[in-house]
């Protein structure tokens, strides 16, 4: 059966993963204009895989089977094909004048902001409402 100590763990471990979404979010952002890296080439987008935790040794040997949290299993490249922009005066233009700019969209990094910004505040928000039950409980208690 869960806990209340399983279910903090769940949201502090969503906190973290929602960390690593904004982190690489602004990242592909920053990089939006990047047309040559440390290979050479224009900046790829960034994505977050995510995987659910398996629980504890403790807690299956107590019969709890599902997951008791999330986790970022990845940090993988977009490999979609680069965006090409007519620009024969930038240094990295190729024969015919196209520069290969990243494959970043900036409206969906700023859709993926916004729901990891509120998926942090949701999980926030779920972690302040257990606090809140144990006091209550521990102020019954009296």
């Amino acid at each position: 059966m869960p806990t209340l100590d399983s279910a903090i763990t769940a949201s502090a471990s969503a906190l973290n993963v929602e960390r690593t979404r904004i982190e690489v979010a602004v990242s592909n952002m920053a990089n939006a204009e990047s047309t040559r890296g440390p290979d050479g080439q224009p900046y790829r987008r960034r994505d977050v895989v995510l995987a659910s935790e398996s629980p504890t040794p403790f807690d299956a040997a107590l019969g709890q089977k599902s997951a008791v949290g999330v986790r970022v299993a990845a940090v993988v490249e977009d490999t979609s094909a680069y965006r090409r922009r007519y620009d024969p005066s930038h240094p990295d233009a190729d024969a015919q004048g196209f520069v290969a700019m990243p494959n970043v969209d900036a409206p969906e990094e700023m859709v993926d902001m916004l729901s990891a910004t509120r998926a942090y505040q949701a999980n926030l928000t779920a972690i302040s409402l257990i606090r809140d039950l144990v006091q209550k409980a521990l102020e019954l208690g009296r």
